[in-house]
């Protein structure tokens, strides 16, 4: 048996210039963090010879299949065809958070398969290589409408700048800062769960839709990165980034109205009235973790005035996918 994982991430700037039907023409930027809550999926030889089956895969749910095409889950479906495994496997997926919260756990569970795969046929892949074939698993075998910073973050992990130019020249820059102020950085993240799940890709498909309307506003966006960028490898005061993260969340609204709804507003406002400078919704929009940015001292009265919500606690700049046990 051998056990792959692969981290979700955290996106502070740039979200929604990741999809190449934005990049392609006019570049796109994010400024995330791969965090310290993981996908893991462990791969073991199955006897088929001694079963009436050919493979188990089991998730939320168990699948003893005949052949590939059986395999009603699209991803461990394609997967398996990409990387040409027919027969003689058994595949388990456990994750530390729950799917459709906005930290990119769909993405992370694609890596994270595909980094099993490989390593179950003994093949070395590498990081940046595992990010280009999940995106174009879940782009164009699985078909979803998703962007290309989740699967690009959960590869490689860390704290990047990272930049897309095509589906397979994606740009990383490691965030050079001290472990001191990195520590500090983390110590200002305050992450609630808003209580409501969504699928990404159904949020996302509005938006493509109006990615020429909205081309002014996601440029602004592509700059915030690079402010973003500023803030962080200088000693400028993280109020301003946490300023700049409340412009950015403005921004990110006004793209389409599905973004946000009235339980979100009012989360939202309640932490920037208790101390918040700024924060944003995590993912696609619509529901999953609400994050503030806020000195460490205001932490104590936002773990109050969200008493009855989850509060999520997280590491940073995470390593990306790798096998932990074979």
């Amino acid at each position: 048996m051998l056990i792959a994982r692969a981290p979700v991430r955290i996106s502070f700037f740039g979200g929604g210039t990741d999809y190449p039907e934005h990049f392609l023409r006019h570049g796109g930027a994010v400024l995330s963090t791969a965090i310290d809550k993981f996908s893991y999926v462990t791969a073991s030889p199955f006897p088929s010879h001694l079963f009436d089956y050919l493979v188990r895969i089991s998730y939320r749910k168990v699948e003893l299949v005949k052949t590939i095409d059986d395999v009603e889950h699209k991803v461990f479906r394609e997967c398996l065809k990409f990387c040409n495994l027919e027969k003689d496997i058994e595949l388990h997926n456990v994750a530390d958070l729950p799917a459709f919260t906005g930290l990119g756990s769909s993405s992370a569970f694609t890596v994270s398969l595909l980094q099993a795969l490989h390593n179950f046929k003994g093949e070395f892949i590498k990081p940046l290589d595992l990010a280009y074939e999940a995106i174009y698993v879940e782009r164009h075998l699985v078909k979803d409408n998703v962007g290309c910073q989740d699967q690009l973050m959960s590869a490689v992990g860390g704290f990047n700048l990272v930049e897309f130019r095509t589906e397979e020249n994606i740009i990383v820059n490691r965030v050079d800062i001290s472990p001191q102020r990195l520590a500090e950085f983390e110590s200002h993240i305050f992450i609630v769960f808003t209580g409501i799940k969504r699928r990404a890709s159904q949020v996302v498909e509005k938006q493509l839709r109006r990615v020429e309307d909205n081309l002014e506003t996601l440029k602004k966006m592509r700059k915030m990165v690079d402010q973003g960028w500023d803030i962080l490898t200088s000693n400028e005061s993280f109020s301003k980034f946490g300023e700049l993260l409340h412009d950015a969340w403005i921004a990110k609204r006004s793209l389409d109205q599905g973004i946000s709804n009235p339980e979100i507003d009012y989360l939202y406002e309640l932490g920037r009235e208790n101390g918040a400078w700024g924060g944003k919704l995590l993912g696609a929009g619509a529901g999953g973790f609400l994050l503030f940015f806020a000195s460490p001292e205001v932490h104590p009265k936002l773990e109050q005035v969200f008493k009855n919500h989850q509060i999520l606690s997280v590491k940073i700049n995470s390593p990306g996918s790798q096998v932990i046990f074979s």
